[in-house]
């Protein structure tokens, strides 16, 4: 079997991938150049919908919405082989939906409650993914993802409004899965995972020196629509605990 249609296997029967050196080392200290620039000079400037600043008001925990506000990212999102990586996991040609950041800053990053991201993207058919790139490293101490290996068979499961700023929309009930029989994310820079948009993932905070900082490119296949009833229970839980 070609690495290619390993990648397309283990996505389907998982929900989650994981590919070493997706950007190489050049790429990444581009995107941490870049990244520090627009907090630095463009940030304040932009909408409240750009960016979650951690409990302190002050230290971002995401950046939102980069493919609209800055022509850099969005142009790297776009990326033709980037596209033609996700296509066939997508069913369908590739739309570029968000490019976004999880900047788990050192000492002070929130963590991120049990989880499917098509609660907030709402999604049918659920052809949809988020390619999440490790800026810093990703160790067991500063916050990985945990994913749940194959739950995305088992469609949307029952969400509550969580509380959180940032990922305002968690699920009613943890997983009974144990956290040892969870795959954890443990990545150098560069080093990417594509995880499917009904996949069950959390991460904890990070109480270490070490910042732990993701940029995330979402993208959906060009034939899925808005599920109303998906959208409502997103718009409830953003009104609680908003901005997204």
């Amino acid at each position: 079997m070609t690495p290619a249609v390993q990648l397309v296997t283990d996505y389907e029967n998982d929900g989650v991938v994981l590919v070493r050196a997706f950007l190489s080392a050049e790429e990444v200290a581009a995107v941490r150049a870049e990244l520090e620039r627009y907090i630095r000079d463009d940030l304040s400037a932009q909408p409240p919908d750009a960016r979650t600043f951690e409990k302190d008001e002050k230290t971002v925990r995401n950046l939102w919405r980069l493919e609209k506000y800055n022509e850099w990212f969005r142009q790297l999102g776009e990326r033709a082989d980037i596209r033609a990586l996700v296509a066939p996991l997508l069913h369908g040609e590739p739309v570029l939906v968000g490019v976004e950041t999880f900047n788990k800053p050192a000492r002070i990053g929130s963590g991120v409650p049990y989880h499917q991201d098509n609660a907030y993207f709402c999604q049918t058919p659920p052809d949809m993914l988020t390619v999440w790139i490790a800026i810093d490293p990703v160790t067991e101490a500063n916050g990985p993802v945990f994913f749940v290996k194959g739950s995305h068979h088992a469609g949307m499961q029952p969400t509550k409004p969580s509380g959180v700023r940032g990922n305002s929309i968690g699920m009613a009930s943890p997983p009974a899965v144990p956290l040892r029989d969870q795959f954890c994310g443990l990545l150098a820079p560069g080093d990417a995972t594509i995880h499917q948009c009904e996949t069950i993932h959390h991460s904890a905070p990070n109480t270490t020196d070490f910042a732990r900082l993701g940029l995330l490119l979402v993208y959906r296949g060009s034939h899925t629509q808005t599920d109303p009833a998906l959208k409502a229970a997103y718009s409830t839980a953003v009104a609680m605990t908003p901005p997204a």
